[in-house]
């Protein structure tokens, strides 16, 4: 019998549509614990591999058989045999995941966030890692911000936009994911921006991000605002006087830390300094769009992950930034 296989992408897109998703994670059970395919109606089991054979009927009567039902492993090898040995016991409407777990964490899903001048603002949602990154496009030309290591996404959105991507910046030096920044900004033949703070060991080649620098994509402005912190260079923009681009500075349900480097005490102080004093001299009814998210909670009906800027200091929430600084 012939296995049938799925994309990530098509598994990916039903996830967040919030649809129905059965997955049987094939992985040991510490594996799928650490990390696993989430979503709001996503219904996970876990069976390692090795115990599928082995598992009593009432284990394999949890597996849905008048639905889809995606077996996943960590790169598609197991989940096919697993897919092959339901499929001879009765489960006719089976799917192996295409790539695995490897391919699920390169997933990005475009929403589009709202209005700018000229254009749109996009967020991109990399549902396997939490990690978030922003397309701006205006009249034809677009900015990138923050952008993940599957460069290929934002290439194929501009192209099926008709869209020229002008610039490429991040927020800061990231520390927990490889930033396709550099390789965006060749590909595309756009102009690369880093804060300088961050780059004492780049090798490559870069323009510095300033505290007040403005550059224009069409018709709309991204403004730099200096806003260490979470790293010594961590710079905030402000896109067309409407949403602020955080980074890992303020997230949805938690403010970021100091990076480590050794400088945790010295780095706080500018961490309250930034969301305390910088922050409060922005308008109040920015729309804060973090470069990470931790709980699927924390997504909105339609897939984004944003919160207006004032119910931080207007609602219960505001008690979760409260700190102090160290002097």
């Amino acid at each position: 019998m012939t296995v049938k296989f799925v994309a990530a992408k098509d598994v990916a897109d039903e996830v967040f549509r919030r649809e129905p998703v059965h997955i049987l994670d094939v992985r040991t059970k510490e594996a799928s614990e650490d990390w696993h395919i989430e979503g709001d109606k996503v219904n996970l089991i876990n069976i390692p591999f090795k115990e599928l054979s082995d598992s009593d009927s009432a284990e394999l009567n949890e597996l849905p058989k008048d639905q889809p039902l995606y077996t996943i492993c960590a790169k598609g090898n197991d989940s096919q045999k697993a897919a092959d040995y339901l499929q001879e016991n009765g489960f006719s409407n089976v799917y192996s995941i295409e790539g695995g777990m490897a391919a699920w964490s390169e997933q990005l899903e475009p929403v589009k966030i709202g209005e700018v001048k000229g254009g749109a603002i996009y967020q991109f949602v990399r549902l396997g890692k939490g990690c978030l990154s922003y397309l701006i496009e205006s009249d034809g030309e677009a900015a990138v911000v923050d952008t993940s290591r599957v460069t290929e996404n934002y290439e194929k959105f501009a192209k099926e936009k008709g869209i020229k991507i002008k610039y490429v910046l991040d927020t800061h030096l990231h520390a927990d994911h490889i930033s396709g920044g550099k390789k965006l900004a060749e590909a595309a033949g756009a102009t690369y921006y880093l804060p300088p703070e961050d780059a004492e060991e780049v090798v490559f080649g870069f323009e510095p991000v300033t505290d007040g620098m403005k550059l224009e994509v069409g018709s709309t402005t991204i403004e730099a605002v200096y806003s260490p912190g979470h790293t010594i260079g961590s710079t905030t923009f402000v896109v067309d006087s409407k949403y602020l681009l955080t980074g890992d500075i303020l997230f949805v349900e938690s403010i970021g830390r100091p990076d480590l480097a050794g400088k945790a005490e010295d780095w706080a102080d500018d961490l309250y300094e930034t969301l305390y004093r910088r922050y409060k001299e922005l308008a109040q009814d920015l729309l804060v769009l973090p470069a990470h998210y931790a709980e699927v909670s924390e997504m909105n009906e339609d897939g984004s992950i944003s919160e207006n800027y004032r119910s931080f200091t207007k609602t219960t929430k505001a008690c979760r930034f409260r700190m102090k600084p160290n002097s």
